[in-house]
């Protein structure tokens, strides 16, 4: 455990054999079984998650009942309710596992600490941030303009290895699309190839 971890940081900040021991303190590790919840919806969010091995989803529920997937977290993802994790407010969304998954959790309070102890956390955070306003930016426009097709496409390209891990009906809810709609979708671009 951690290895994962220490590359993905190491890979945008070069960290000391110090550094990495911090950093190993400050989050614990947790195996979630295939359908069990991290956050429930109502809760406050007390975790920003990072899958070693395995595959988590944040989705919501709307007033007619209708799932919406907002994100996928396979592994070397991070994951989390951040309005949540930083306001202490209560969720609207659900964090559930996929699959058999291995996470490591950093809590509030604990990455306040690591902040302060590793310095060069301050830098990879802000990299993380930076990453996921640009990918949401990206998610936004294509919502608003891309047809189904390229929307299907965007996923597989944001997604590669899950299309084949997430039962159809759920990338549906990622994309907006109806199940059927999706498989039309899908049968299109084989016959396209």
């Amino acid at each position: 455990m951690y290895e994962v971890l220490l590359d993905n940081i190491n890979r945008k900040v070069s960290l000391s054999a110090e550094e990495q021991e911090v950093i190993k303190t400050c989050f614990v590790p947790k195996k979630i079984r295939k359908k069990q919840y991290v956050l429930q919806a109502g809760e406050a969010c007390k975790y920003i998650l990072f899958v070693e091995k395995g595959l988590l989803r944040t989705h919501y529920t709307d007033d007619n009942g209708g799932e919406h997937t907002v994100q996928f977290a396979p592994e070397n993802w991070w994951i989390s309710d951040m309005y949540s994790f930083l306001t202490n407010e209560r969720s609207l969304y659900n964090i559930t596992a996929l699959e058999d998954t291995e996470a490591l959790m950093l809590s509030n309070s604990t990455f306040e600490e690591m902040v302060a102890k590793v310095p060069k956390m301050e830098r990879y955070l802000r990299i993380l941030m930076q990453n996921n306003l640009v990918a949401m930016q990206r998610r936004i426009t294509g919502v608003l303009s891309d047809s189904t097709e390229e929307k299907y496409i965007r996923f597989t390209k944001t997604y590669p290895d899950i299309v084949n891990r997430v039962p159809q009906h759920i990338i549906a809810t990622y994309i907006g699309l109806t199940p059927e709609t999706l498989s039309r979708i899908r049968k299109q671009l084989l016959h396209k190839k």
